[in-house]
């Protein structure tokens, strides 16, 4: 067949015979093989002259379409450091009135309050640890609020250093407060095992109602100290 091909390309002379058998060949093939599955046609190569021939292209590959793969890649984003959680007892605080039910909610269980910023290294640095000592306290109450979403609640609560820490527990309202960096997490431990001990409800819980967060005279606390002390 090839060499019947070469034949035809190469001749400058017209061969009726050979062209008609070559036709009849191709038709064969196209009933085989359907032209809108990539055949070339009996016409293309009718087309000639004297001495010249029509280039014969031989029938395509059959194609079985276009399947284009799209690889998609599913990237699991993962949650920023501050919005990991160690569990239900660490809640996020969105707002003032979050803070209030989480508190009144609480009953008789320690609260431990932490004021974070996003932005801030020392919070980041101790956040694991923090998460650590919730999973291993399921009895305390976690809440974290974000400084800069709760700037006025932040600022009423005299919260002017971060990372920031207030005790709270039922009846006894607000224990304490202060300030704390990973080298320092050992406070956090010690006001834990003074304050989340065994005792009775004495009365409908204090510190909650009377904390006036809109108030300009924030509640008298413990001096801040620096997050490197």
């Amino acid at each position: 067949m090839a060499d019947v091909i070469n034949l035809c390309f190469n001749s400058q002379r017209f061969y009726p015979s050979l062209l008609t058998s070559l036709s009849s060949s191709l038709s064969s093939c196209q009933r085989a093989f359907p032209l809108n599955q990539g055949l070339v046609s009996v016409s293309e190569i009718s087309s000639v002259g004297f001495g010249f021939v029509s280039p014969i292209t031989f029938p395509r590959r059959r194609q079985l379409g276009h399947f284009e793969m799209h690889a998609t890649v599913t990237e699991t984003e993962q949650p920023k450091w501050w919005e990991r959680n160690a569990g239900p007892n660490m809640i996020d605080i969105h707002s003032t009135q979050d803070f209030l039910n989480a508190l009144s909610g609480a009953g008789e269980r320690l609260v431990i309050v932490e004021f974070y910023g996003t932005w801030c290294a020392s919070c980041r640095a101790l956040f694991p640890k923090l998460c650590k000592t919730a999973q291993e306290n399921q009895d305390i109450l976690f809440l974290k609020v974000n400084f800069d979403e709760n700037k006025p609640m932040c600022k009423s609560l005299n919260v002017k250093v971060l990372p920031y820490f207030h005790f709270y527990r039922g009846a006894d309202g607000q224990l304490e407060s202060f300030s704390c960096s990973l080298a320092k997490f050992q406070k956090i431990r010690d006001a834990i095992q003074l304050h989340n001990t065994a005792r009775c409800s004495i009365g409908p819980p204090k510190g909650i109602g009377d904390i006036n967060l809109e108030g300009p005279s924030p509640p008298k606390e413990k001096p801040a100290e620096s997050s490197g002390s």
